[in-house]
């Protein structure tokens, strides 16, 4: 059986790789300007973003990795797959480019992770991390999925889905991709096959098992620790259909951000830089435009 590749894209950006803890890290670069980095959801990798470079790198340098774990990244047996590890794995990543200043655009369990990278860059006094775009972020209010993820986290699920998703994954993935959005629809033309193109190297779905397994504890503590990026200057965009990170989680969430800005883009589901990539690029574009203070005025609480 070939190797499998990732698609061609039709994007003005390069493969690249770096080796961060011993694991080989696939990234696409593109642009020049103010860095902007790029982190996708769970399932998803680099190419989520396809719709969304071209607009992108015409004012920034766009880093899109491919998390370990996912994509075309490596998969190391045993990786300690949690939101506070996958974090600090991604500031060394960001050291290891020589990025010292950044603004990051995450989704869904990637603007968890973005948040958390914010949080604990912010705890060991850096300030490499200036302003977040947080696409219909993981975040402990949404009440959706939390018993599935204890479920599929659940040692059972880890000791039998793995061998079961070779088969089922073709189907699932379908399956959860017309349910991500808000109308089916609008989903381009190659967009499943490029979803399922990572699943043929083995141990994806034991990355996603052990995120699961992490995630709700992951994101008590995660709002523990909003108070401290409260100063960083936030916009969130959520499609009003998300079936996923349900919408009525934005309101608890976004009074952690007094600083935050929010739209919404009607009738998208939980993907709207897929759905409307025309709108979601506007929008990122216009509020990464604005002057982003030096100090983004990070707000310093005691630990405990």
């Amino acid at each position: 059986m070939p190797e499998p590749k990732p698609p061609l894209i039709s994007a003005p950006v390069e493969e690249r790789f770096a080796t961060v803890d011993g694991i080989r890290v696939r990234y696409l670069h593109g642009g020049e300007g103010p860095v902007l980095v790029l982190i996708h959801g769970l399932m998803g990798y680099s190419f989520s973003w396809r719709l969304n470079f071209t607009a992108l790198v015409q004012q920034n340098t766009v880093v899109a990795v491919d998390l370990p774990g996912v994509g075309f990244s490596e998969r190391p047996r045993g990786m300690d797959s949690s939101l506070a590890a996958s974090a600090e794995r991604m500031l060394r990543f960001l050291d290891l480019l020589g990025i010292r200043e950044c603004d990051l655009l995450g989704t869904s369990h990637g603007g968890a992770l973005a948040m958390k990278m914010a949080a604990l860059e912010v705890r060991r006094g850096g300030d490499t991390i200036r302003r977040l775009v947080l696409a219909a972020p993981a975040n402990r209010w949404s009440r959706h999925g939390k018993i599935l993820s204890r479920l599929l986290g659940s040692g059972p699920s880890r000791t039998l889905l793995p061998v079961l998703f070779p088969w089922l994954a073709p189907l699932l993935k379908s399956w959860f991709l017309r349910r991500q959005y808000g109308d089916p629809r609008r989903i381009p033309p190659g967009t499943l096959e490029g979803y399922r193109a990572p699943l043929r190297v083995p141990g994806m779905t034991e990355y996603a098992l052990e995120v699961l397994r992490h995630l709700n504890r992951d994101l008590g503590q995660l709002a523990a620790e909003l108070p401290r990026i409260a100063g960083i200057p936030t916009l969130f965009l959520w499609g009003t259909r998300d079936p996923v990170v349900l919408p009525d989680s934005i309101a608890p969430l976004r009074r952690n951000f007094p600083q935050s800005e929010l739209v919404m883009l009607e009738g998208a589901g939980h993907l709207p830089y897929e759905e409307m990539p025309e709108q979601f690029n506007r929008a990122v574009r216009g509020f990464l435009a604005k002057e982003a203070p030096r100090e983004a005025g990070h707000v310093t609480i005691e630990s405990g």
